[in-house]
């Protein structure tokens, strides 16, 4: 991947992370694309972390320690052992329970001290001292940077607002070639289930954060108008078994789909008429962007991240926190206005590449860690 250029670097990355959701991706698209650009880089994961698999690196080069939580001494020293001997550079930590530990094993002078916070929820007064040493705290959204700097944890000067960035290319390529009837018998959709209707789906990790009982009780709805419709969720949790339940007391059994994790989302994001985030909370909204690019319209609550990413009525339509009918009035206006729902698609699709290029986001980083 062509981009800033800057000398090769040796760069630890840190995520001590159990589940994998936007913040996971990031690290594995911005690892996967600074190891394209020449540099040397490590990952320091958990036992069993869900990043390994997605990870373009040799066995070598993934560093597997406890990561316990913030207080974990001999993940630490660990660490700055392996800083050491390798002579890095960088490290970039994403998680608030390893900025201690990162911050430890950089102690080096010459190894600089990065962090992504990629979530809304605020930090402690205790991670004041360890983000002192911080040389950038990298905000994922202009709501992040908002937030970092109500807190007063971290100095102004160290607050950097770079975008999440996606594989816009690969997602046009996927799109240009897919093919919707085949692809949705491959993800286990039930026999019966037309591939002709339309089909509105959101991907998410099943939390309670994600509002995902909002989105269902909204289906519900938009079957009123358009019986025919399809809906599909993707992604992994612990809610999933209260969701199953709800589809079953709403009776939409035959239209609701819980399609699991899945690793070509973007195939799935291809195949949708209407994307849905109904989430509470939103530091960027990852999973919209990605839509966008797909050139899928998009219908979100107005969260932080979505009203940064989203020009409404122009790139996609905002709609309030928790407004389920509105929701369902948001997707049913698409669907009765197919030119509408293709001019938001078209323009949706045209501002994620322009703004959200994972390109342009490497280089921003790069920049930062030379």
């Amino acid at each position: 991947m062509d981009g800033f250029r800057t000398s090769r670097l040796n760069i630890l990355q840190i995520s001590s992370a159990s589940s994998f959701g936007g913040g996971e991706r990031y690290v594995v698209d911005l690892t996967n694309a600074l190891v394209a650009r020449g540099h040397d880089v490590y990952v320091a994961v958990r036992p069993g972390s869900p990043l390994t698999r997605h990870l373009q690196l040799s066995s070598e080069k993934i560093v597997t320690l406890p990561l316990r939580n913030a207080l974990d001494v001999q993940s630490a020293r660990e660490l700055e052992k392996f800083v050491r001997r390798k002579e890095i550079d960088v490290v970039h930590a994403h998680m608030a329970r390893d900025y201690s530990l990162a911050s430890y094993a950089a102690r080096r002078r010459q190894t600089k001290f990065i962090v992504t916070r990629h979530v809304l929820f605020k930090l402690n007064r205790l991670h004041r001292h360890t983000l002192s040493r911080a040389a950038r705290v990298i905000a994922v959204s202009q709501a992040v940077a908002k937030e970092l700097r109500t807190s007063q944890v971290v100095r102004n000067d160290q607050i950097a607002v770079i975008h999440n960035g996606i594989d816009v290319e690969s997602i046009r390529k996927t799109c240009a070639v897919l093919h919707r009837g085949v692809f949705l018998r491959t993800i286990g959709l039930p026999v019966g289930v037309p591939y002709d209707g339309a089909l509105v789906g959101s991907i998410g990790e099943l939390r309670t954060l994600k509002r995902h009982d909002d989105f269902i009780r909204a289906a519900a709805l938009i079957l009123k108008e358009f019986p025919e419709t399809q809906f599909v969720l993707a992604g992994v949790g612990d809610g999933r078994e209260q969701l199953e339940k709800l589809v079953t007391e709403l009776g939409l059994t035959n239209h609701f789909h819980f399609l699991g994790w899945l690793d070509d989302a973007d195939k799935l994001l291809c195949a949708m008429d209407v994307f849905v985030s109904a989430s509470e909370t939103e530091s960027f909204g990852l999973a919209i962007v990605e839509a966008m690019a797909a050139g899928t319209a998009v219908v979100a609550t107005a969260t932080e991240g979505a009203q940064e990413v989203i020009d409404d009525q122009k790139t996609g339509l905002l709609v309030p926190i928790g407004d389920v009918k509105q929701i369902a009035r948001s997707v049913v206006n698409l669907l009765s206005d197919p030119e509408k729902r293709e001019r938001i698609a078209t323009q949706s699709a045209e501002s994620a590449a322009k703004r959200f290029s994972l390109k342009r986001m490497v280089d921003e980083i790069e920049k930062i860690y030379s």
